[in-house]
């Protein structure tokens, strides 16, 4: 597993390139013994839908929603329109996956005045990292070369633990805030780490609840665009929130950064790390990625610690692994990444893949990072296959120089036979 005697050496290094080490520990804190419902808030609606839940709502009846809830414009104006519209208590969810306490602040407060009886929050980050992020890294999971998932892999642990919060509060349906147009399709408001986007909420209600009942509110309602939000939550009370990063032309600005910022502006001197990896475990990156259903987004995804864990990963895997495991991992990996990213977590074919390839990358690697960017310095491995007396090409029992000529004869049969039939020999 990785070596949590390396932490206070990633914090300094961190420090040195300005990034904020608190979402690394996100890959380090297996024993962080915070699992569980941290608060559950009292019943205090504040909303001037005219108390809703005592009749039958414009839609239908539903007892209690289970909403996942991230306190921004879209999932707030959805706690009013539930009660409106299905006569239903709404019960706001908020998983954390370690995307900041600024992120958990003031929620309670949000959640009260757009109707809610209830928050919960849990404590997701144990299980994230051990059952979502380690399978991600062993399988090399990075989506059209750039994307390292970090969202796509937080989608099922936090639609699993609604499920299990509608069966401690007795609801009968479950809720999300995304639109029709992502993958999973992005949400009004991106500036929350927390952004539920639609498929991979479903397909995992599906797996794991197929009788729970999955109101998706942005494929029904009559808000058409941010503005019609706007005017709905002002209607109702819910303060609004953010702004959007649209345009793919223009730079983003540095201050959209939270974990990192621009090489111009990090230390002018190098930090050195060393990390240790036993994948036998049971910089920010700007893209434009294509969604599910083929559409085009553009976002700011920052990942310092995964982008270091997942190319140090890699490094190791120079050494320990044969050409073709790494050939066929590679193309495997490409598809395991698919599968994460189309909210396949739960589906077979991606819980197969990768259990067995990874039990040798088992070492350590030294890099040394510096303004943004990273080199590797050293790598070792108890199984490391890179043995120097072979590779210096020295005759010896193992290596025969003369074995060359009939190995070269051999390979080169093809192109021999093709250049005699052009010349008709």
């Amino acid at each position: 597993m990785l070596q949590l005697g390396f932490v206070s050496v990633f914090r300094d290094a961190f420090a040195q390139l300005h990034f904020s080490f608190e979402p690394f520990q996100l890959y380090m804190r297996f024993h962080c013994g915070l699992a569980g419902i941290q608060a559950v808030l009292s019943s205090n609606t504040v909303t001037d839908v005219s108390d809703p839940t005592k009749g039958v709502g414009l839609r239908g009846k539903l007892n209690k929603v289970v909403l996942a809830y991230g306190g921004g414009l879209d999932t707030s104006v959805i706690v009013p329109w539930l009660r409106e519209n299905y006569g239903c208590e709404v019960v706001c969810f908020t998983a954390d996956v370690s995307q900041g306490i600024k992120e958990l602040d003031g929620l309670e407060e949000k959640a009260k005045a757009s109707g809610a009886c209830q928050l919960v929050v849990k404590d997701l980050k144990e299980e994230f990292v051990r059952d979502y992020i380690f399978p991600c890294l062993r399988a090399d999971a990075v989506y059209e070369r750039k994307y390292l998932l970090g969202t796509s892999m937080a989608r099922p642990v936090i639609a699993k633990a609604m499920v299990d919060v509608a069966r401690e509060v007795g609801a009968d349906a479950v809720s999300h805030g995304c639109t029709g147009k992502g993958n999973d399709q992005a949400c009004l408001s991106t500036k929350l780490y927390i952004l539920f986007l639609r498929v991979r909420f479903e397909l995992t209600f599906f797996a794991l609840n197929p009788e729970l009942n999955v109101v998706a509110p942005r494929r029904d309602w009559d808000i058409t665009g941010r503005e019609d939000a706007i005017e709905y939550a002002k209607k109702h009370n819910v303060p609004v929130p953010g702004d959007i990063l649209e345009d793919p032309a223009n730079e983003p600005k540095k201050d959209m950064y939270m974990m990192s910022v621009d090489p111009e502006d990090a230390p002018d001197e190098p930090q050195y790390v060393r990390i240790g990896i036993d994948l036998d475990m049971g910089l920010a990156v700007l893209i434009v990625e294509n969604r599910l259903v083929g559409m085009k987004s553009r976002g700011v995804y920052e990942t310092p610690g995964g982008t270091i864990l997942f190319n140090a990963v890699r490094e190791l895997e120079s050494l320990t692994l044969d050409r073709e495991t790494i050939q066929v991992k590679d193309s495997l990996a490409l598809k395991y990444a698919e599968l994460v990213y189309a909210g396949m977590w739960f589906y077979p074919l991606r819980e197969s893949m990768m259990e067995k390839i990874a039990k040798t990358t088992t070492g350590s690697v030294t890099l040394k990072l510096y303004k943004g960017s990273f080199s590797v310095t050293s790598r070792t491995s108890p199984y490391s296959l890179y043995i120097e007396d072979i590779s210096s090409f020295e005759s010896g029992d193992v290596y025969n120089q003369a074995d060359a000529a009939g190995f070269i004869r051999l390979y080169g049969l093809p192109m021999r036979f093709r250049a005699m039939l052009k010349k008709g020999i």
